[in-house]
């Protein structure tokens, strides 16, 4: 029990975690990033596709994207997705690729990005530090009802205690890289 217990809260973590880095890979830096592009979804024959997995998408300067659509009649649908997507980004299209410059930002636009950023991370660790409580509920419960002795209940608390901690680094760290990134560009 103590080790399903664990598990289901690594994993947990690991989804809190790995959605914080999704999320914060879409804050605009100021720079070209492949990140911007990620959450845009087209309509192409139908049915709702990411840019991805219609178009190659490459950064040639720091501050340009470039989207090429394997089908030369999906140039309009792109554009036209990503002037929606409320990303303030200006996409100039010809007969076969699309050009996005990516306009370096303010520096009280940036300091907003890192309030943002802090924020964001807040509420991941907030989520991990909930996951950690209901983890060593089950533990205790667990102990309660005799499943699992005293000192497994204590050393499931002390190793939920310990992914807990890696996970709220692992966020910290990133808070931090973005945040250096934001500032310098």
């Amino acid at each position: 029990m103590k080790a399903k217990i664990f598990g289901d809260a690594d994993r947990k973590m690991e989804g809190v975690v790995n959605f914080f880095k999704k999320e914060v890979g879409g804050l605009r830096a100021g720079r070209a990033s492949l990140a911007l592009l990620e959450g845009i979804t087209v309509e192409y024959y139908g049915s709702k596709m990411p840019v991805s997995q219609i178009a190659t998408i490459t950064i040639p300067q720091p501050q340009l994207i470039v989207v090429q659509p394997w089908d030369k009649n999906a140039v309009g649908d792109i554009t036209r997705a990503i002037q929606s997507s409320n990303l303030g980004l200006n996409p100039v299209s010809d007969a076969n690729v699309i050009r996005i410059p990516v306009p370096p930002i303010s520096e009280e636009r940036r300091q907003e990005l890192v309030k943002i950023l802090h924020k964001m991370g807040e509420e991941a660790k907030v989520e991990i530090r909930e996951i950690r409580r209901k983890g060593n509920e089950e533990l205790k419960k667990g102990e309660k009802e005799k499943t699992i002795s005293e000192d497994d209940m204590y050393k499931g608390i002390d190793e939920i205690q310990e992914i807990t901690d890696k996970a709220i680094k692992e966020i910290d760290r990133r808070v931090e890289e973005k945040t250096k990134e934001i500032m310098e560009t």
